[in-house]
């Protein structure tokens, strides 16, 4: 059902924000974006549905623009390095957020603040986080506090912290924070708890506890993860916290940064729990999924290749944004992306790579994949000898040559799965996007996936990395070449 009210959503380009607006979108709402960099929206779906207004809650004079007409703001914005000036940043964002919200007469401000104690000595970052509730709730404007639990899904920090660490260690020294009690939430629940917040009237002006339904330590977490994909863990007790190590350590063995991993490590200083009751009072209809299912459907997502945020910026892979080369690990999945405009329509370049392998050959050192080949056979694999059914034609669900073709879509994308011996999961996608802004030209992309197993996953990837950085440029070089000579031939 269509509404009538205008949302404003500040932190669009954060993982909750850029997830809550879909939803609001599908409930009908009207939906206003604020953000300090407006080309970080770029490559969103939802992009033309809603309205973008560029501007920095540090600066009073621009959240004029934002709030207009607004019913209803959610603040989701947070410095996320923590210290003391970006405490100090957000506390001052938050005053003037609260002061544009009055002066407009916004109906109603929606924060998603974090589950702490607030007995505990907290960290900077973790007491800005707490304090800005209260910097909110000081406005005039009626304010919802959301005090959600560490969030779990697939592209959040916690996810990411907890996969990394049970795939790559297989035994673990543990701090003492490693035994602290949390109360871990999907992040679906809380969006959940966000949108149902917007017509639920017994929610307003109130401070909310969410979490997850089942207390659990850290260890427990990495323990489930573990159950989840079949690895075998043990875990060393000590009783040191060493948060600032341990952030290091993190930082060391994956992709996230310390500043980031930070405030996670410190919250666990204490019980991260809910002592107040009132979120299944106000909404009973909602039911929290538990800590295993979310990780096996942020799993699932990782498979399907359907991660819609992460924790970290996004690359946008628009025209004008095109990156020639990028290297991202993202949800376990090790990712090599190489990017190139072409002066033609996406049915000539579709043409190109779906007609690779095969007598054919994989047009760029030729020697190396039968190399690959023949190893695989020689180990038991299926090699490189099965071929293609036909040279140019092509299925979902036929074999070629050591790859599973996986997905094809006409002039758009071919995902071919890798049936011979690795330890993971390895995927080859190439895919033919119109530029929209220039018609007739179109970026092709040719994208490595790959999932490592434990231990032997990973060193196999770094072993196989350099190799890779010759072979698929020179793969996708080849392949823009050949799909010149399509384009001059037609």
């Amino acid at each position: 059902m269509k509404q009538t009210k205008l949302i404003l959503v500040t932190g669009a380009t954060g993982y909750v924000g850029g997830r809550l607006v879909p939803k609001l979108l599908e409930a009908g709402y009207r939906v206003r974006c604020l953000a300090r960099d407006a080309t970080r929206l770029r490559g969103r779906s939802w992009l033309k549905k809603v309205e973008v207004v560029q501007g920095d809650a540090l600066n009073p004079a621009e959240l004029i623009p934002a709030m207009r007409g607004v019913s209803v703001a959610y603040y989701l914005m947070h410095g996320k390095q923590g210290g003391k000036d970006s405490a100090e940043r957000d506390l001052r964002a938050a005053r003037n957020f609260a002061q544009a919200a009055e002066n407009e007469n916004i109906e109603q401000i929606i924060y998603l603040g974090e589950l702490v104690d607030p007995t505990a000595n907290l960290s900077p970052y973790l007491r800005s986080r707490h304090e800005t509730g209260f910097v909110l709730r000081h406005g005039k404007t009626p304010v919802t506090e959301i005090r959600a639990g560490m969030i779990i899904g697939s592209g959040s920090a916690l996810f990411e912290m907890v996969r990394y660490i049970t795939e790559r260690q297989p035994v673990l020294t543990c701090p003492a924070w490693f035994f602290s009690q949390a109360q871990p939430i999907a992040i679906r629940d809380v969006l959940s708890y966000l949108v149902e917040t917007l017509k639920t009237p017994d929610a307003v002006g109130r401070v909310i506890e969410v979490g997850g339904p089942t207390r659990l330590s850290y260890a427990d977490m990495l323990l489930g993860y573990a159950k989840e994909r079949n690895l075998r863990r043990w875990l060393i007790r000590t009783p040191f916290y060493a948060p600032r190590f341990s952030a290091y350590w993190v930082h060391m063995v994956t992709p996230i940064h310390w500043r980031v991993v930070a405030p996670l490590i410190e919250g666990l200083r204490a019980n991260l729990i809910v002592r107040d009751e009132t979120a299944k009072k106000i909404f009973p209809h909602i039911h929290p999924i538990d800590f295993q299912t979310a990780v096996h459907l942020a799993l699932g997502r990782v498979q399907r290749d359907n991660v819609e945020t992460r924790w970290a910026d996004a690359l946008v892979t628009e025209a004008g944004d095109v990156q020639p080369y990028v290297f991202t690990v993202e949800d376990g999945l090790f990712i090599e992306r190489r990017q190139i405009v072409l002066d033609l329509p996406p049915e000539t370049v579709f043409r190109s790579y779906t007609g690779i392998g095969g007598a054919r050959g994989w047009m760029y050192m030729d020697w190396a994949w039968a190399i690959r080949g023949w190893v695989d056979k020689a180990i038991g694999g299926v090699g490189l000898r099965r071929g293609r059914r036909h040279p140019d034609e092509i299925h979902t669900g036929e074999a070629l040559d050591f790859w599973r073709v996986e997905l094809v879509e006409k002039y758009r994308i071919m995902r071919l799965r890798a049936e011979m011996i690795v330890p993971g999961k390895a995927w080859l996608q190439f895919e033919s996007t119109p530029l929209e802004e220039e018609k007739g030209k179109t970026i092709f992309t040719v994208t490595a996936y790959f999932e490592p197993f434990g231990l032997p996953g990973f060193l196999y990837w770094y072993a196989m990395f350099p190799f890779h950085k010759f072979i698929f440029d020179g793969l996708a070089r080849r392949l823009a070449s050949r799909a010149r000579v399509l384009g001059h031939a037609y």
